[in-house]
């Protein structure tokens, strides 16, 4: 008798769990590589093509002012899947890894947060940058990594600096040769395997439209040059813009506008971009329908973001490393489970707050580690209050404060920019020496983090530093008065 009590009680035990695991929402993250807001629903061209990720957001919440905290993916990375802002780790270039950081290989990484919970990891394609992250336990299941491959037999525009990735056009190859169709394609396995009696944290990584922009001809017929628009620009947009806001993007593999239109690749480039993100979006979809034919769609919270936004010749250059709104405005919504649909938000959201959004949304306890501040009250009703502004920092003392209304920014020499993005969406009048904005610069320079450490050891790529008047680029001094590189390195 005592034993078919005690079996009885581990029986109804074990149900318990399984119960307890079935009812935890799964979470699906998607993130797509240096996407700016070329996505239909946020309005940034209007030629794009994005119908699928627009069906999404329309599901859920689409957040049209979220912002990265670093315009460069290692630190803005970095930074949503540790909740941390980059002054806070001192993570700013391409390197370091931030395990490789003593004071920082202790923090506790969203998928190691959901494993902590009970939820089983997978990841594919582009989380962390490059092959951070892929190995030491960070996660329970790894797929295949991030690739621009194939590449053509050799590049298809000579640009100035000939990096390999920086490249754009069409050439004779497949869709199903893309490193983020096998993204897909192992994303889409997963979930057809996928038990039921257990939550997953899945996190699908694409690569594109990051350089090299190669798409096949199909995406380009979808693009034709006769109705393609070029980005909208000012000429001279710099003159009002402090000589510092160069130094940011000294020298650069990603080309100036003066090559684009010199050599006739502006349209090409701006085709390519548009091109590949409706390749993407085009991926999106078959991750979606894998759920969705495997039933799992009503219990997954899913969540789209962007490490950072794009400049095709905005401000007179390409790429990112920027504290502009080409630089840093990204896509981000969310949808499932405790998110209302339909919505769309204009209060200012960052990436930071991806993080503890998702502790919300599953009911967990939050950590003193996190920085962000959960977007839950406007999943629930897009115009709750929202006094926190978007923050995006590249180097230690560069940071940009985004307002629903401002933009400012502080450089590390103390030179500042102002805009009004209602009057004036693309930044293109600097209103920071007029002092009818004082009241307006003061206000948003309570924002500029207090923390604002110095690089991580063994930082590099793409690291400034300013000390006393002199300013370092990657390891070497920029002289005073050196003239403004007019194309790149």
């Amino acid at each position: 008798m005592l034993l078919i009590k005690h079996c009885l009680i581990i029986c109804v035990a074990t149900i318990s769990l399984i119960a307890s695991a079935a009812d935890k929402p799964n979470i699906l993250m998607i993130a797509i590589d240096d996407q700016n807001d070329w996505i239909g629903f946020m309005g940034g061209h209007p030629n794009a093509k994005t119908p699928h990720i627009d069906s999404l957001a329309a599901t859920g919440t689409a957040f049209t002012n979220a912002h990265c905290q670093s315009p460069l993916c290692n630190p803005s990375r970095t930074s949503l899947m540790v909740s941390k802002r980059p002054g806070s780790t001192g993570i700013y270039g391409l390197q370091p890894w931030f395990r490789d950081v003593s004071e920082l290989a202790d923090l506790e990484t969203l998928p190691q947060f959901f494993m902590r919970q009970g939820y089983k990891t997978y990841t594919a394609g582009k989380i962390y940058h490059g092959r951070y992250g892929r190995e030491g336990g960070e996660w329970d299941v790894v797929g295949p990594g991030a690739s621009g491959k194939p590449f053509p037999p050799k590049k298809l525009v000579n640009t100035p600096q000939p990096h390999r990735l920086v490249d754009w056009g069409t050439f004779d190859h497949k869709d199903e040769e893309k490193g983020d169709w096998l993204v897909a394609d192992w994303t889409e396995q997963q979930l057809d395997k996928m038990p039921k009696d257990e939550p997953f944290f899945m996190a699908c990584g694409f690569f594109l439209p990051h350089v090299p922009c190669y798409a096949t001809q199909k995406w380009f017929d979808m693009h034709p040059e006769e109705t393609t628009q070029l980005p909208l620009i000012k000429r001279d947009d710099r003159k009002d813009t402090p000589r510092f806001s160069w130094y940011i993007h000294w020298s650069l593999p990603e080309p100036r506008l003066e090559f684009l239109e010199d050599t006739g690749e502006w349209m090409n480039l701006t085709r390519s971009y548009l091109a590949c993100t409706t390749f993407v979006d085009s991926q999106v979809k078959r991750v979606l329908d894998a759920l969705d034919r495997n039933g799992l769609r009503d219990n997954t919270i899913i969540v789209l973001w962007s490490d950072h936004g794009w400049h095709i010749g905005e401000k007179e250059i390409t790429g990112k490393n920027t504290l502009w709104d080409d630089g840093t405005r990204v896509p981000l919504l969310f949808a499932g489970p405790g998110v209302e649909a339909g919505q769309v938000c204009a209060k200012p959201a960052e990436l930071l707050d991806v993080y503890p959004t998702l502790v919300d949304l599953i009911g967990a306890e939050k950590t003193d580690q996190l920085e962000g501040n959960s977007l839950l009250p406007q999943l629930h009703d897009a115009s709750a209050e929202r006094i926190q502004p978007a923050i995006t920092t590249h180097n230690a003392g560069n940071h940009g404060i985004r307002s629903e209304k401002w933009r400012y920014i502080v450089y590390a020499d103390g030179s500042e920019e102002l805009y009004n993005m209602v009057e004036d969406p693309n930044e293109w009048t600097n209103l920071a020496a007029n002092p009818e904005y004082a009241d307006v610069i003061a206000e948003h320079k309570k924002f500029v983090p207090q923390s604002d450490l110095p690089p991580a050891p063994n930082s590099a790529a793409r690291v400034l530093i300013y000390d006393n008047g002199r300013v370092n680029w990657e390891g070497k001094d920029i002289p005073k008065g050196a003239p403004i590189p007019e194309i790149t390195r």
